[in-house]
């Protein structure tokens, strides 16, 4: 849900649509977005007849109201006109009909949580921000595509306390992970997206795609 996610979602779908906003961490690059959301919901022309969930990490919410305190006006009211605001369990799972989404913590600068979408037919894993770590192998057991993080150009290095991946870490962690398909997302501008495949096809057996502005995966 970051900088410019809102606008992507509408060209395949309306805000009014939305039951439910995840969030796997509080940096603003993963739920600025819910802002301008906020603005959709409120005051757009398509209104919902019940307020979305939106699920947060454990602490979330009081930093999202403090970040919105100084224009926010009425106390609670910008926010929860809106949404119902849910700080969710990573230890437990959210239910939609007959899908659920799991959580697993991942290894970032603050408490940061990969999560899983599952049905009965089939799976998506998203890494959220993580260094190398085999928890994202586990629980991306068998998933049917896995959405992983690729922040590290080839050869930089974060120093002594890592909180990203580069393309390989992504597709050796797909390959533990016995994924169906790849995505590579989160990654610097400057990457170039024929390298990106390049390298991942390297390590990773199944099938690489680059995640990008009207990119369609069916699962």
């Amino acid at each position: 849900m970051g900088t410019g996610s809102l606008a992507s979602l509408r060209r395949v779908t309306e805000y009014d649509r939305i039951d439910a906003v995840v969030i796997s961490h509080m940096h603003a690059d993963h739920f600025i977005d819910v802002i301008p959301l906020r603005y959709a919901l409120k005051y757009g022309r398509k209104q919902r007849a019940s307020r979305v969930h939106l699920y947060l990490p454990p602490n979330g919410e009081a930093m999202l109201r403090a970040m919105i305190a100084p224009f926010s006006g009425e106390p609670g009211a910008f926010l929860d006109d809106v949404f119902t605001i849910v700080e969710y369990d990573p230890n437990g799972t959210i239910a939609f009909g007959d899908a659920t989404i799991s959580f697993a913590p991942t290894v970032h600068y603050i408490p940061t949580y990969a999560l899983r979408f599952q049905t009965s037919a089939a799976s998506v894993t998203y890494s959220a921000d993580t260094a190398r770590d085999a928890i994202i192998g586990d629980f991306a057991r068998g998933t049917d595509i896995l959405i992983c993080e690729a922040t590290l150009l080839p050869g930089e290095s974060e120093g002594p306390y890592r909180g990203h991946v580069s393309v390989r870490d992504a597709a050796e962690m797909a390959q533990e992970a016995g994924a169906k398909r790849l995505v590579l997302t989160h990654y610097p501008s400057e990457a170039e997206h024929a390298e990106m495949l390049r390298i991942a096809g390297e390590a990773f057996t199944g099938t690489v795609a680059v995640a990008d502005d009207g990119a369609v995966f069916e699962v």
